[in-house]
């Protein structure tokens, strides 16, 4: 006999029924509540709100647990690559050697790009924020690919677009750090995998030969496989709820990297260097802001450690702690904003205020080093998570479309003025 919740209200009494996931996560469901009682629930941020079942990811915040489709996220970091994964995100299942190699055959052959998208790139300032610059170019697929405006196509026409997306990305972000930095773009390079590729077109110039540092792909290709999908945050509940009025794939992710782009979702790793920087900047006294941030008086909070989701320790952060290691052992980086970044992991690691509040360094303060050891900029930290994420909200995208979700529509509760007559200007 399946549960069910009830409510009392005003002398009546409503029973809801209580739904349980594969891993006994259970939730009392309240589509028939406005029907059936008129009342609506009140949920700031939807931090208790179901507003999906999703076979994607499962994430326990509390026990410190990360799984794809069921895989381990430690698995798929030490065994798979990030190809592999994002087939996995999106169809559901591992791939066999031969989807494997038709999926990366396919991606390959769509990385380039239409030479008409240069001219868009040209139309930025230098000093626009690459984030503006790679969601631009995304929305702009849908004029140059107008079939996709209909997610209604068939099967095949669908993938395309997701193959599009997924090959044509690594341009775009590699471009957009280009228009940054005032260098002339690079095309893609199919002879190399999606990680080199990727790095070739940002760091190669026309002057010099660059060889691409397989340590430093080996990295990148785990820090992409880590943020690959995080269950419905702000961004993926925002390309899930623009997708649900049937915007195109392309409308719906442009929109995912505009939520990304808010400094409380996809800016914490850039938090994390800017604490450094400042922290440098004032002698660079790590113990200085260890007590600090022991300090309850004292408004000064550590970026990177701990995190909101999970409260025991980040699954993720173990995994990227050894990339950051071998990347910087690799590199041989002397930057002492990197040596204050090691004291503060040492602290927090082995300082007993740091360890009985579960303070741990998180991804973002490892992937935070990693990128500051390669050179890139922090305002482009953000567009490396949005490359990373791309498999994910295409999976959720996909997801919510097989499954016919209904348009997106939450309540509210009005608050405002109750019905007044208008009042002429010169009575005012």
């Amino acid at each position: 006999m399946s549960e069910s919740a009830k409510l009392s209200f005003q002398g009546k009494d409503y029973e809801f029924p209580v739904i349980t996931g594969t891993e006994n996560e259970s939730a009392i469901d309240i589509a028939k509540l406005r029907a059936s009682s008129g009342l609506i629930t009140l949920d700031p941020g939807y931090k208790n709100t179901g507003a999906t079942k999703s076979a994607i990811t499962f994430l326990d915040g509390e026990e410190g647990i990360l799984r794809y489709r069921g895989y381990r996220i430690e698995d798929l970091a030490e065994k798979s690559n990030f190809l592999e994964v994002s087939y996995l995100l999106i169809y559901g299942e591992l791939p066999t050697q031969e989807q494997y190699e038709n999926f990366s055959k396919e991606i390959t052959h769509h990385t380039l790009v239409h030479e008409d998208i240069k001219k868009i790139l040209e139309g930025f300032p230098s000093n626009a924020h690459p984030m503006g610059v790679l969601s631009s170019l995304i929305c702009a697929l849908t004029a140059f690919y107008p079939d996709s405006l209909n997610p209604n196509r068939n099967k095949e026409e669908v993938n395309l677009s997701i193959v599009r997306l997924i090959a044509k990305m690594p341009t775009f972000a590699a471009w957009a750090y280009k228009n940054e930095m005032g260098h002339p773009v690079n095309y893609p390079d199919n002879s190399l995998d999606y990680c080199s590729n990727f790095l070739k077109m940002m760091f190669a110039l026309p002057a010099e030969k660059y060889d691409v540092d397989p340590v430093v792909a080996s990295a990148l290709d785990k820090l992409l496989i880590l943020h690959a999908d995080h269950e419905q945050n702000c961004s993926t509940s925002t390309v899930r709820i623009v997708g649900s009025s049937q915007a195109s794939i392309y409308a719906s992710i442009s929109a995912g990297i505009n939520a990304l782009w808010g400094p409380l979702h996809g800016g914490a790793n850039q938090s994390v260097i800017e604490m450094l920087e400042a922290i440098k900047a004032d002698g660079g006294d790590a113990k200085k802001y260890l007590d600090k941030a022991k300090d309850k008086n004292d408004p000064f909070r550590l970026m990177g450690f701990g995190h909101r989701v999970y409260k025991n320790f980040d699954p993720r952060a173990k995994i990227i702690k050894k990339a950051a290691d071998d990347v910087l052992g690799k590199l041989g980086v002397n930057d002492p904003v990197l040596e204050i970044a090691k004291e503060l992991e040492h602290a927090a690691l082995n300082d007993q205020y740091f360890i009985d509040r579960q303070l741990y360094p998180n991804v973002d303060f490892y992937s935070g080093i990693i990128y500051r050891a390669l050179g890139i900029p922090t305002d482009m930290f953000t567009v490396m998570f949005a490359l990373g994420r791309l498999p994910g909200w295409i999976a959720q995208w996909k997801e919510m479309r097989e499954n016919g979700e209904p348009i997106g529509r939450p309540r509210q509760v009005y608050t405002g003025a109750n019905e007044r007559d208008y009042v002429s200007m010169n009575k005012r």
